[in-house]
């Protein structure tokens, strides 16, 4: 730990609004990692693990909550708009800070084409005299407007994008449950016969189940964004640490619950992969245009990742700008308590991503897309790391800040990093996932080697500063 690190306990108040309440964070800590990779992405893990994909869902949720918890455990006791970028700097130091707030800044951006591309495509099949482009450009203008007005915007979109998200899963549970004990009209019980048949419960063995952790375990990403928003409440420290402990056993029973459902009612082999498991199965319960009902759930949820990404970019290189990692005129904060300078610069670097999606999506932005295919990974290593410093400094100074403390400490924490580096290993061994390990890590090395040649400038600097101090005490002493 470095004897110049500012106090743990407590971070100074933030200069940004405190518009964001308690239901805002609670439902965007449920709805926070509901998206598109759980409606469709699902599909492809079934189809490699077969109904062991509940067991990769439920290793994959685990280790998810686990950093959730991490992530809690400092935003209570430290609540800062960086969020686990500040928790890294004062664990690790200026390089860890500027290094995982930059890597997660570009990850969101980049991601951020993916939505707002997915979105536009669903909008144009629905309105085809709208060019896609169209309808990208008005998600981009709505949502960069809703995050430049105030704070409360983005709290009252990801509001009601969440409860619709978790309403459509709740109403799938409900729904399935019936259907698998036979109580709808025209259904029967369906025993088990699909969760035992077709090769069985494991049809591809653990290997399958391995592999369906590597499909699965990103589409946990988005729970981060709630540490951050949570700098933006009207009581940082209580608010997040309700909104994490409301959020970790909800997101792992809809996870893990829905995907039980799937594969009890639907033998796993007639999954496609690209297609949703969601409409098979209520179009296999009768529920009346089931296609359209997920395309509008998706839409939703793809729009919802839109508005987050916007928002935890922005905050997060405000923050970088706070400790004097960005440019310093990103520091502008409106009337309203907005850095919309923060967010122009995020939204202008979404729109560049964008622009490579549409004129260059196989070559240019695929690249950039698996630059950070694994980043997510090293955030999350980082947390960890950070969470593991810094709990015994916190217990040491300030023990009445940790109101939310990390499970089984250090043993969790540690399993949890023994699980993502045995993830990235397994990436490895995966002719799919290897191209993003490797480009990932390049970025990761590239940001790193920025953060070492910033941490050798400034360290010659100090060194000439006090060489010319010596220089001048012995001037005056002769």
């Amino acid at each position: 730990m470095r004897d110049d690190a500012p106090p743990t306990s407590l971070a100074e108040p933030e200069p940004l609004s405190h518009g964001l309440k308690q239901r805002h964070l609670t439902m965007l800590g449920l709805g926070g990692v509901i998206g598109a990779g759980l409606f469709v992405g699902s599909g492809a893990g079934i189809a490699v693990a077969g109904p062991g994909i509940v067991l990769s869902y439920l290793i994959a949720g685990t280790l998810a909550m686990l950093v959730m918890r991490m992530l809690g455990e400092m935003s209570a006791a430290m609540p800062a708009s960086g969020a686990f970028s500040v928790h890294a700097e004062r664990a690790l130091g200026r390089w860890a800070g500027f290094s995982v707030g930059w890597l997660y800044w570009f990850l969101l951006v980049v991601v951020l084409a993916v939505e707002a591309t997915g979105a536009a495509r669903i909008a144009h099949g629905w309105v085809p005299g709208v060019p896609q482009w169209g309808w990208v450009l008005l998600f981009m203008v709505v949502f960069t407007l809703a995050n430049l007005a105030a704070v409360k915007n983005f709290g009252e979109f990801e509001f009601w994008f969440a409860a619709l998200k978790v309403g459509a899963i709740v109403l799938f549970l409900v729904l399935g449950t019936l259907a698998i004990v036979g109580w709808l009209p025209d259904t029967d019980p369906v025993g088990l016969a699909n969760l035992t048949g077709q090769g069985g419960f494991l049809p591809n063995g653990w290997s399958g189940v391995v592999s369906g952790v590597l499909a699965v375990v990103f589409a946990f990403g988005g729970l981060e964004v709630v540490t951050i928003a949570a700098a933006e409440s009207e009581d940082p420290a209580r608010n997040v640490a309700r909104a994490v402990r409301s959020a970790v056993w909800r997101i792992l029973l809809f996870y893990v619950g829905s995907m039980l459902v799937i594969v009890t009612l639907l033998p796993w082999t007639s999954m496609v992969p690209g297609e949703s498991p969601y409409v098979a199965v209520l179009d296999a319960i009768g529920v009346p245009g089931a296609g359209q009902i997920m395309n509008v759930v998706v839409f939703v949820a793809l729009l919802s990742a839109l508005n987050a990404n916007l928002y935890g970019s922005s905050r997060m290189v405000f923050s970088l700008a706070e400790r004097g990692e960005a440019p310093r005129g990103l520091l502008k904060v409106s009337g309203g308590g907005v850095p919309r300078r923060a967010v122009l610069a995020s939204v202008a670097f979404g729109f560049v991503s964008v622009l490579l999606n549409l004129k260059w999506p196989d070559s240019v932005f695929l690249y950039m897309l698996n630059a950070v295919g694994a980043v997510l990974l090293f955030v999350w290593a980082l947390i960890a790391v950070s969470q593991l410093r810094l709990r015994p400094r916190i217990e040491r100074e300030a023990p009445e800040t940790l109101t939310l403390r990390m499970w089984g400490f250090p043993w969790l924490t540690w399993t949890a990093l023994a699980a993502m580096g045995a993830v990235l290993v397994l990436m490895l061994t995966d002719d799919g996932a290897r191209p993003q390990v490797l480009w990932s890590a390049g970025a990761t090395a590239a940001v790193l080697g920025v953060a070492w040649l910033r941490e050798l400038r400034a360290s010659r600097g100090a060194t000439r500063a006090a060489s010319g101090e010596d220089r001048t005490s012995t001037t005056k002493r002769n």
